[in-house]
């Protein structure tokens, strides 16, 4: 038994990070400490005043834990990452997990390439962004290749130089080709230092030169290649004009600033790099009620940076935070060169913070109604349901659909949602394998007892991997009435659950009609949130059920065909429809057309040409 009262005793005056559990043993909050004795014990005094979430947060711990490290800076590191792992209940939490791209320029290769990362490594290459938008990303990119000539192929230069054919780039002028040799080493580094130059904002002397040869162009009346100029200054210019400049000092620094609305906060990030605002992005965070704008500012630094493979210089803030010197060394640590973490008082940086937080509060105030119209369609519609059904509080619903045609390749559909949305990780597919013909009772049995003996399979294993089986539904729907609802009923009677059922009904026109719940039919107003949940609830089970069906049995009816074929094996046919994509272009297809199928040989072409001619 875990007294708490004797385990504050034992709590050591050093560094560390410290876990608090409740009475299931989840992780609900993480905090870091200087001194874990001095901190943890302060939750527990009686005469201090406390905010409502720690008072909430507190009255839950059955015990905690604690890892003690060297230094306050360790404790950051191992807090952050423990914070990504459990996301307990009570810490201020991140609502996305979002990637930046960037444009990597592979300069330790004897020929470098230009192209999109999401990563940042510790090796010999350029990076440019992180940019906001992958579209911006991609668009630079097609244009540094028409500019440049640059390859984008992964080919080892120059070992595999003369191996192969050249690609299309090559052949559309977009590529020197130095897979064929066709241009030196030098000349191609040359061309590479302008693309940089290009991507470091030397925008000018490339639109200088595509002027020359646009006027050439034009003087030998060669229109075509003068328009094609001309569209790439016009795309150079547009790029160009999307970059504000914002400061003459040429850093990296992100303008950071946060607003909030009782459990609701939203930062807004203003990405500066080389001087440039390239890009903006507001994040969400899970809050509680009186938390600070230094604490979500806190919380979100240290949950945005961790994930971010780029650092900048400088980190400009609307108000002082709390962990502002340790941030600021584990920052420096990460990016491996001086950061710092600012919160200006007058001047240019203080107008662009103002500007942010006029941003974030823009966006919070536009989502007010977009967000309390979700929370009516899904939560406030689950709790509708639960209402009407006199049920205690539905997490976890899960809905089951059979589809067949006539009894041919019979499957089975599970759909989960979880807080009125749905969960499609978390959905399966199930071919029937015991029963034969069209049977959907016993179709229907045959899916709920391998879902319920699988997920009591993996609650029962000591040590396994938890996966959607093991979690059970607070509520299970079924396509369709009092049959099936009698078939859940005793599937879950013989493995010993105790899971209400319902069925959903549907009219002569196959619409949603209500539900059928405790042996009577339960009508629900049409005009209800309840209502229109249990409809795209049924619809998403029917269409996953159908599409899974349709994939089965587009595969059935390819394999009948060509399995007929005397000395066409699986390698052949699976050639054929790589090369074809179906069975009606095969069966139109010469000899010759069939033998630029890999593996085919002129025998095997044959023998397919004559099985459907």
């Amino acid at each position: 038994m875990f007294q708490i009262e004797e385990e504050l005793k034992k709590l050591p005056s050093k560094p560390g990070v410290y876990l608090m559990h409740d009475e299931d043993d989840t992780i609900i909050y993480v905090g870091k400490a200087v001194s874990l004795k001095n901190r943890v014990r302060q939750y527990f005094q009686s005469s201090r005043v406390r905010s409502s979430k720690i008072e909430q947060m507190v009255s839950k711990i059955s015990r905690f834990e604690y890892i003690v490290t060297d230094s306050e800076l360790e404790a950051l590191v191992l807090e952050c990452n423990l914070i990504k792992e459990h996301r307990p209940k009570y810490n201020t939490m991140l609502k996305d997990g979002k990637t930046y791209p960037f444009i990597k320029v592979s300069t330790g290769e004897a020929y470098p390439r230009v192209f999109l990362s999401r990563s940042m490594k510790k090796e010999k290459a350029k990076y440019y962004g992180p940019y906001t938008s992958s579209k911006a990303v991609k668009d630079t990119i097609d244009l540094i290749q028409k500019l440049f000539q640059l390859r984008t192929c992964s080919r080892n230069l120059p070992k595999d130089t003369g191996k192969g054919r050249p690609c299309l780039n090559y052949h559309i002028g977009q590529c020197n080709a130095p897979c064929q040799g066709l241009i030196s080493q030098e000349e191609y580094q040359e061309q590479v230092e302008k693309a940089i130059r290009f991507l470091e904002g030397d925008q000018e002397s490339v639109i200088q030169m595509l002027e020359k040869k646009m006027q050439a162009a034009s003087e030998r009346m060669d229109f075509e290649s003068a328009m094609e100029q001309r569209d790439l200054i016009e795309s150079i210019r547009q790029i160009s004009q999307k970059q504000k400049i914002t400061q003459s000092d040429g850093e990296d620094r992100d303008i950071i600033a946060a607003v909030t609305d009782r459990e609701d906060a939203v930062v807004q990030v203003f990405f500066v790099r080389g001087g440039k605002l390239i890009g903006r992005d507001h994040f969400y965070l899970r809050t509680a009620m009186n938390d600070t704008k230094s604490s979500i500012l806190n919380s979100f630094i240290k949950q945005f940076y961790s994930g971010t493979p780029f650092i900048p210089r400088e980190l400009v803030l609307q108000t002082e935070i709390e962990d502002h010197e340790i941030l600021e060394q584990w920052m420096t640590k990460k990016r491996g060169a001086r950061v710092y973490i600012k919160v200006p008082k007058k001047g240019t940086k203080e107008k662009l913070v103002e500007l942010a937080e006029k941003n974030a509060e823009m966006v919070l105030s536009q989502d007010r109604e977009r967000i309390r119209r979700e929370e009516a369609r899904t939560r406030g519609a689950v709790r509708e349901l639960e209402e009407l059904l006199n049920l205690p509080p539905i997490k976890r619903m899960e809905a089951f659909d059979i589809s067949n045609t006539s009894g041919i390749e019979s499957v089975g559909s599970m759909v989960v949602y979880e807080d009125g949305k749905p969960k499609r990780s978390d959905y399966r597919k199930f071919k029937i394998k015991w029963v034969k013909g069209a049977n959907d009772y016993a179709s229907m049995e045959e899916v709920l007892t391998r879902r319920f003996c699988h997920g009591i399979r993996e609650n029962q294993a000591e040590e396994t991997i938890q996966d959607s089986f093991s979690r059970f539904p607070d509520l299970i729907m079924m396509d369709g009435g009092k049959g099936q609802v009698h078939v859940a009923q005793k599937v879950l009677e013989r493995l010993n659950l105790s899971i209400p059922v319902c069925g959903m009904v549907k009219d002569d026109s196959h619409r949603t009609r209500g539900l059928y719940f405790r042996d009577q039919e339960v009508v629900i107003p049409k005009n209800t949130e309840s209502f229109r949940l249990i409809t795209r609830i049924q619809d998403e089970a029917h269409r996953f059920a159908i599409e899974y069906h349709r994939a089965l049995r587009g595969k059935s009816q390819v394999h009948s065909v060509l399995d007929e074929i005397e000395g066409i094996g699986p390698a052949r046919r699976k050639s054929l429809m790589r090369t074809f994509t179906s069975i009606e272009a095969i069966r139109n297809a010469s000899v010759e057309e069939l033998l630029s199928a890999p593996s085919m040989n002129r025998k095997s072409a044959e023998k397919v040409y004559d099985f459907f001619h």
